[in-house]
């Protein structure tokens, strides 16, 4: 088949949940990356034949968030669009998508791309005081009015909070970071070695500092459009051991490892992707950052949900026909520190690999090219917007270091792993 070329891509800086971008709702955001994106790089919008976005939380006020998104960034009124979810690989499920799409025939060039506000995941009130409104609106006389409102009970007025809702897995009832608690016990993943790794996390962050500014457009957030944001605001400069130590565990109070430092931020942003045929990228003149090689996703149990890279990765490897030792970077999105570790170690275990079928496929990720620019920990994880991150943050760093072959990959809420190989 003819290969998928990712063109270029622009971010907004990823802030973290009521900061800088808590004023933008998520088409807003998607909107700024998406317009600065055409603008940038001179894309004439009449060559886009369909917008695919990744959301996770769905707007109320943005049905069919990628129409919205179009619209607002001046794509022809005549182009259509949809949205996609897979939870946290949304943003990635948007480029797997228009890569099925373009390979299909049926369309050449794609703009793709993901956005959360996670600061705007609205509170809903209960079901009990649903009624209790619906049958207020409907009485006719001052006393039914009465009548109806004096059903109302404190208990009813306590709001569901739909962040809480999101993260938490319906099928075995667990939230993410219990979920993450359970692959530390499983894997016997220390405290340390979850601190460690979410410091080495802010350190690169902060060293990449410039170079990760290179994705991003600088946005005014209203209202008082004073300030321009022009960097993730989640890396912490004076980050240590020490005071990671001191925070307390939040899943698990009594036996817990998994904090709110050795886990990913709840965060703010927006990805644009432009995604062609590689025909029509010569046709166009245009150079791409890179092709895709190969993607993949799979299936594990809900509760164990983190562990979903280490089946996700040697899946698309062999599709791709290469060893793990041929992938030059990796980026694997941080949710939580003893998520990616439980994944590496998973990967290096030849038990592992004979007893899911990986064998020839697995081995030891080398550290020193895993999330080499900080990961999720300190840049944080808009769920919809993260998966094009990765690849964006992935196409940047093979081009500028010159290397050839890179993977990216995500676990996914619901029990889920996502992995795609980027080629230069």
């Amino acid at each position: 088949m003819e290969r998928i070329a990712i063109i270029q891509g622009i971010r907004t800086p990823f802030c973290k949940m009521g900061s800088s971008l808590s004023e933008l709702n998520a088409q807003d955001l998607g909107r700024i990356a998406s317009r600065e994106l055409i603008e940038r790089f001179n894309i004439n919008v009449k060559i886009i034949d369909e917008v695919i976005f990744g959301n996770v939380s769905q707007p109320p006020d943005a049905a069919n968030i990628s129409r919205v998104i179009a619209l607002l960034s001046g794509i022809p009124l005549t182009t259509p669009a949809f949205s996609v979810h897979r939870n946290c690989a949304s943003g990635l499920e948007s480029v797997v998508t228009a890569a099925l799409k373009i390979q299909s025939g049926d369309i050449s060039c794609v703009l793709t791309g993901g956005t959360e506000s996670m600061s705007n995941i609205p509170f809903f009130l209960t079901k009990k005081l649903q009624d209790i409104i619906f049958q207020f609106n409907r009485s006719k006389t001052f006393l039914e009015k009465i009548q109806t409102l004096s059903k109302v009970r404190l208990a009813y007025l306590e709001p569901k909070i739909g962040l809480n809702l999101g993260l938490t897995d319906p099928v075995c009832g667990l939230n993410m970071g219990q979920t993450a608690e359970v692959l530390a016990k499983e894997f016997g993943i220390t405290r340390e070695e979850q601190d460690q790794f979410a410091l080495r996390s802010h350190q690169r962050a902060i060293a990449a500092r410039e170079i990760l500014k290179e994705e991003m457009v600088a946005v005014i957030p209203p209202t008082r459009y004073e300030t321009a944001v022009e960097f993730d605001n989640g890396p912490r400069e004076n980050q240590t051991m020490e005071a990671l130590a001191k925070l307390k565990p939040i899943f698990d109070k009594h036996l817990g490892t998994v904090t709110a430092g050795n886990a990913s931020q709840v965060t703010d942003g927006a990805v644009a992707l432009l995604v062609m045929s590689e025909r029509k990228a010569r046709e166009l003149q245009l150079e791409p950052l890179g092709f895709i090689r190969a993607f993949a996703f799979a299936g594990v149990e809900p509760e164990r949900m983190g562990i979903g890279p280490a089946h996700a990765i040697p899946k698309v490897l062999k599709k791709a026909g290469l060893p793990l030792k041929e992938i030059q970077a990796f980026e694997i999105n941080e949710a939580f520190a003893t998520q990616v570790l439980a994944c590496m170690k998973a990967l290096a275990s030849d038990r592992f690999a004979q007893e899911f079928g990986f064998t020839g496929f697995t081995g030891e990720i080398n550290p020193a090219g895993l999330n080499v620019n900080g990961g999720a920990i300190a840049l944080g994880h808009p769920v919809g917007a993260t998966g094009g991150r990765l690849i964006l943050t992935m196409l940047k760093h093979l081009k500028r270091n010159n290397l050839h072959l890179g993977l990216v990959s995500l676990c996914v809420g619901g029990g889920q792993g996502a992995a795609m190989i980027l080629e230069r």
